[in-house]
């Protein structure tokens, strides 16, 4: 994989609403409407997702009508694997073309909400340290 591809991928996927759309057509193929009544969004923003993750080569689609006549686009998971190691990002960073400028918008973390003390310890910077005090005093208890 070039390391356009991988950002493009990577990118791709760096959405809930995409992820959970792979999520549920890994479980079965299916079509815009049904699809976006499972999922709880519009079929407008669905298409645009969906758009994106076949752009990406990652979803792909298949028309085919329907006993009643009606033309109906149905989406499933292309196969793909995303092998993502420190190796695999060395090998990919020289073929980056020189306009590889896919923007990713990464949200803050929600003010309030703080991560289990687990998933600190996993992020912080020092094996076995923590983010907060309070995972500090609920590890020596």
């Amino acid at each position: 994989m070039t390391g356009d591809d991988l950002l493009r991928v990577l990118a791709t996927l760096a959405n809930p609403h995409r992820l959970r759309v792979v999520a549920a057509l890994t479980r079965e193929r299916n079509y815009v409407s049904q699809l976006a009544r499972e999922l709880g969004i519009s079929r407008a923003l669905l298409q645009v997702h969906l758009r994106k993750l076949e752009a990406a080569g990652l979803v792909s689609a298949t028309i085919e009508v329907s006993e009643d006549g009606k033309a109906m686009k149905f989406y499933e998971v292309a196969p793909f694997t995303v092998l993502l190691t420190p190796e695999a990002i060395t090998s990919a960073a020289p073929t980056l073309g020189i306009d590889s400028d896919v923007d990713v918008e990464v949200r803050p973390w929600p003010a309030g909400r703080s991560l289990s003390c687990s998933s600190a310890r996993r992020l912080s910077s020092a094996p076995g340290t923590s983010s907060s005090p309070e995972c500090d005093r609920r590890s020596r208890r």
